[in-house]
């Protein structure tokens, strides 16, 4: 029993850590989006498709709430976007992106990551290039017929759609991302999507056989996670 209690007190702290994780991402991209317009959905397109991307990631409403109202009482935070790239064992690449007040925090945080887990922090475009960058939806349906001629009909350009175990996932432009979203949930009324986001999905994968390859690839996942800054992290290896 003591162990078993262990097993799911660890599993339950890591739920906690990734939804602490992903509220914080889409606390800043919210506020953002609240401060590059007026801060009312109703009068700001890319707030009100940024909540609907929130909701459809399960972000709690009073995450997006607290988000807005930052932005309505007038903070002078500002964040900018950083992309950065880089390169493990055995053909390994990852591609973080960034939200940050600071700059130069950031970068000493990523070089600090990849030097201590042995890896090569690349310039912009070493890695990017071997990515598609797409919008990925996936939810519960297999109709690909259907979902095919809905997806037309409301103008999404599919790039790819794929069907496994009861498991749909679209992939489209990602200007299209809430179009397609708006789409699915006119289709298949309270629908719920386990992806709905814009994503890099890499050209090939691989798969880390040495054990101290391994060790030092997740030792950088487990860095760039305890950074603030990291909003998302993309890279091409087939976890275990």
């Amino acid at each position: 029993m003591g162990r078993a209690h262990e097993v799911r007190a660890a599993s339950m702290a890591k739920t906690a850590a990734m939804k602490s994780k992903l509220y914080s991402r889409y606390g800043k991209e919210l506020y953002i989006a609240a401060k590059s317009g007026v801060p009312d959905p109703e009068m700001n397109l890319s707030l009100k498709r940024k909540i609907a991307e929130a909701k459809a990631n399960q972000v709690p409403s009073d995450v997006i709430k607290r988000a807005i109202e930052k932005a309505k009482g007038g903070s002078n935070e500002n964040y900018d976007s950083l992309r950065y790239e880089g390169i493990g064992p055995s053909g390994a690449t990852i591609i973080i992106d960034c939200l940050t007040d600071n700059s130069n925090r950031t970068v000493a945080a990523m070089n600090s990551c990849f030097n201590k887990s042995h890896c090569k922090l690349g310039v912009k475009g070493s890695v990017s290039f071997n990515y598609d960058n797409l919008a990925v939806l996936s939810f519960n349906y297999d109709d690909e017929e259907k979902m095919l001629e809905t997806l037309i009909e409301n103008d999404v350009n599919v790039n790819d759609l794929e069907v496994e175990d009861g498991i749909m996932t679209v992939y489209a432009d990602p200007s299209d991302l809430h179009k397609a979203q708006e789409a699915i949930e006119a289709l298949i009324p309270g629908v719920e999507f386990s992806v709905c986001a814009i994503k890099m999905i890499p050209h090939e994968y691989v798969k880390l056989e040495n054990a101290e390859d391994k060790e030092m690839w997740e030792r950088l996942l487990r860095l760039l996670d305890e950074v603030d800054d990291v909003q998302e992290v993309f890279h091409n290896v087939i976890e275990d």
